[in-house]
């Protein structure tokens, strides 16, 4: 909390006297700059900035599943945060293509605190922690992939073979996945 505090003071010194360029945050970047220093990942998961560290607002997070269906895999999620963050989740997208009921094919996620659960309380960690719980838990009730949902709740071996054939880069139906071993 006291890094903000410094941030904001430096704002204002180089403000008040008169240095230009200076960007100001707006609260949603002060407030994901907080979530970020107080992230604490499971060693299964980190976090990167592609676009390097001026712009937080845009990163990704590789999520490594040690236990459950997917287990080995490396799944890479994108986060797109708004600027009225905390008020509005961020916008997360799955870029590694998976045989998973929660998760479609074009990578949107179905995850309830990313939609009608969210609330300005949760954080960056939370929504982590929530999409590793997906690759321990995948839940059947609430699919955005139909055909995976009705395979884990019908067949779990079927299921659990189907994951195994997708990581490995093979077709499961018509679907061809990529390699994410």
């Amino acid at each position: 909390m006291i890094r903000l505090f410094k941030v904001k003071e430096k704002q204002r010194a180089e403000n008040t006297h008169g240095t230009t360029g200076v960007k100001k945050q707006s609260a949603g970047e002060l407030r994901l700059h907080k979530d970020i220093g107080e992230l604490n990942l499971p060693k299964t998961c980190s976090i990167a900035f592609p676009n390097g560290k001026d712009d937080l607002m845009n990163f990704e997070v590789t999520i490594r599943p040690d236990e459950g269906y997917y287990v080995g895999g490396t799944f890479i999620f994108s986060f797109q945060v708004p600027p009225v963050y905390p008020h509005e989740p961020p916008k997360v997208k799955c870029k590694t293509k998976v045989y998973h009921p929660n998760i479609d094919l074009e990578g949107n996620v179905c995850l309830n605190i990313l939609r009608e659960d969210w609330k300005p309380v949760l954080n960056v960690n939370t929504i982590i922690y929530g999409l590793f719980h997906l690759f321990t838990q995948p839940n059947y009730e609430d699919p955005l992939n139909h055909d995976a949902a009705a395979v884990l709740r019908d067949n779990p071996k079927m299921f659990e073979s189907n994951v195994r054939r997708a990581m490995v880069g093979g077709y499961v139906g018509q679907t061809l996945f990529p390699r994410c071993l």
